[in-house]
């Protein structure tokens, strides 16, 4: 497993957190998943094997949040 950490703008709200959080693990190979508003970061413990970071930074924007890091 391996852990990245990715910065978001645009979450505000526990509504915003949920959403996040049900969208990226719901992917397959990820193990977990953290969001902090207070940092505006998003946690994933991924099975690199599984999926690549570039299909979690997909998805988070796709719900309409900006990864910039």
């Amino acid at each position: 497993m391996q852990n990245i950490i990715l910065k978001v703008e645009g979450m505000s709200c526990s509504h915003c957190e949920n959403r996040v959080k049900k969208a990226v693990g719901s992917l397959t190979g990820v193990g977990s998943v953290k969001v902090s508003l207070a940092d505006k970061t998003v946690a994933v413990e991924l099975d690199p094997s599984l999926i690549a970071e570039t299909k979690i930074r997909e998805t988070i924007e796709h719900e309409g949040y900006d990864v910039i890091s």
